[in-house]
């Protein structure tokens, strides 16, 4: 049981934040073939694991470690170029922790409590108070401080941050089963019939993958957890689970902390794993008010900020405008003679004339010929796209040549274009 210190001013102070990041998220496909989840490029500038680390900077939270595994190189670099202002002289830190066998010669991150318990020892001597367990592969902004005062309130053993969904879209997530006042009472991973809200019989809460602790409890269960023939060194499948049992562990609604544009916006949170979610998260922000608000400088999201030329667009005749509309456009990027619509062009893109451009996610470093007409979708970084191509128009044509998503979103790669002319 936890109670909040008098006097002490805000919980972030005495937490760290600790970031599971290494993940593949193998249902981006090939956006992933050369890059964890986290590291994938998101929103014209960012990456997906930028959120989660500026909602812990922006919640006053200065103690931040990040567990990697898969591919990690360029996350590592990433939060290298990006993330190294945290400074040990003013009690702030960050840590990247890599897979390294440091409790066994034989074994990598066996799973996501794994990945905190062979770190403890980092952990502990910090000495922070309370930990933070984020997932590092959502889109969204939450102010952590609430959450953390809510469990020191509660007297929890762990605080869960869950997400309402339609109950039966559920079946996906791990869902709390909870009572009248959201404590919970069992949780199911993925059920086919998932328990409904008390008094919202058409609603569920769904596992955000973000948990509050007290440092030593924590500790306790994950040495107890190391112990357990069989675990799957889990915090979906064996922590949480095991404190439902037998402790206390209480539910947080994510619309209670939830940083919004106004009162109106909704309480925005995204899983991007998909080749479909991924593009339509990214679509969305061109919307003339989107639901997820980048241009927030109260609650801004950090990155590592590329020094590039100003955008450029160039030529003015009929037949051959560049130009673009409902759209994100970042530095270096020069539109030339082209149109582009209801897209995001990331830092370094190039548009070359006569093209049409629509509903497409042009990662950095694409360049697109001459000719070109792209609907409906997303290009990996640095691929060259030669004059004349045109995708989003024939599906067949679309699927033989690049991978079609189910909602017909074209991901297209380099070794793609390469089969082409070969």
């Amino acid at each position: 049981m936890s109670s909040r210190p008098v006097n002490s001013g805000p919980l972030a102070r005495h937490a760290m934040a600790y970031v599971l990041a290494g993940g593949r998220g193998s249902r981006l496909m090939e956006l992933t073939d050369r890059r964890a989840k986290p590291a994938v490029f998101f929103g014209a500038k960012s990456r997906i694991i930028d959120f989660a680390l500026s909602n812990a900077i922006n919640s006053g939270i200065r103690r931040i470690g990040v567990a990697t595994q898969y591919k990690a190189h360029s996350l590592i670099r990433h939060m290298q170029r990006g993330w190294n202002f945290l400074r040990p002289e003013r009690n702030e830190s960050f840590d990247i922790l890599p897979a390294s066998q440091r409790v066994s010669e034989t074994e990598w991150y066996a799973g996501t409590a794994d990945a905190v318990y062979q770190n403890l020892d980092i952990i502990e001597s910090y000495g922070p108070r309370y930990m933070v367990i984020l997932a590092g592969d959502h889109v969204y902004k939450m102010d952590y401080e609430v959450m953390l005062q809510r469990h020191c309130e509660s007297g929890a053993d762990v605080t869960v941050a869950c997400i309402e969904v339609p109950r039966m879209e559920a079946s996906a997530f791990g869902v709390m089963h909870v009572d009248e006042e959201d404590r919970i009472v069992s949780f199911l991973e993925k059920p086919k019939d998932p328990p409904s809200i008390p008094g919202q019989p058409e609603v569920a809460l769904a596992s955000m993958g973000i948990y509050v602790f007290e440092t030593k409890l924590l500790a306790e269960e994950l040495r107890r957890d190391a112990a357990t023939p069989g675990s799957d060194r889990d915090f979906g499948k064996d922590i949480i689970p095991a404190l439902v049992a037998r402790g206390t562990a209480v539910a947080h609604r994510f619309q209670d902390s939830c940083v919004r544009s106004s009162e109106q916006a909704e309480a925005y949170w995204r899983d991007v794993g998909t080749v479909d979610a991924y593009w339509q998260a990214n679509i969305d922000l061109t919307d003339v008010v989107p639901a997820l608000d980048l241009y927030d400088r109260d609650w801004p999201i950090w990155t590592y900020a590329e020094v590039t030329p100003p955008a450029k667009f160039v030529l003015d005749d009929d037949g051959r405008r560049g130009m673009a509309v409902d759209s994100l456009v970042s530095g270096g990027c020069i539109i030339s003679g082209s149109h582009v619509r209801r897209s995001l062009l990331f830092p370094n893109t190039r548009v070359r004339s006569y093209g049409e451009i629509e509903g497409a996610v042009l990662l950095p470093g694409v360049v697109v010929g001459r000719h070109v007409r792209l609907k409906k979708v997303v290009v990996d970084s640095g691929v060259a796209l030669p004059d004349g191509l045109v995708v989003g128009e024939d599906p067949e044509e679309d699927e033989r040549r690049f991978r079609r998503s189910a909602g017909g979103v074209c991901l297209i790669t380099q070794p793609m274009i390469d089969a082409l002319s070969g």
